[in-house]
């Protein structure tokens, strides 16, 4: 998909309305540069709090997928009250 643009006043340049709308881009949205021999990339980026990079963590992430697949298997528990926790933590 080649489309044009051309570089404005402080190295400005717009990104084609289709492009934007295909990869979910917005105002504001962060974009990484690359320059690959001669030519230029865009990425779109996500910047990550620094106070919630440890959620985006592999052993977090890893984690997750483990607890996800016990809710889908059924392998937890609820309980109604802390009291009924507390019984069935004694009862082990």
């Amino acid at each position: 998909m080649n489309k044009m643009a051309k570089i404005r006043d402080n190295s400005q340049i717009t990104i084609p309305k289709n492009i934007m709308e295909k990869l979910d881009l917005k105002k504001g949205d962060t974009v990484s540069i690359e320059l690959r021999d001669d030519e230029i990339i865009l990425k779109p980026v996500v910047i990550i709090d620094k106070s919630q990079a440890w959620f985006w963590t592999e052993k977090w992430q890893k984690e997750e997928r483990e607890a996800e697949s016990d809710i889908k298997a059924g392998r937890i528990k609820s309980f109604h009250s802390a009291d009924e926790l507390m019984k069935d933590l004694k009862n082990k």
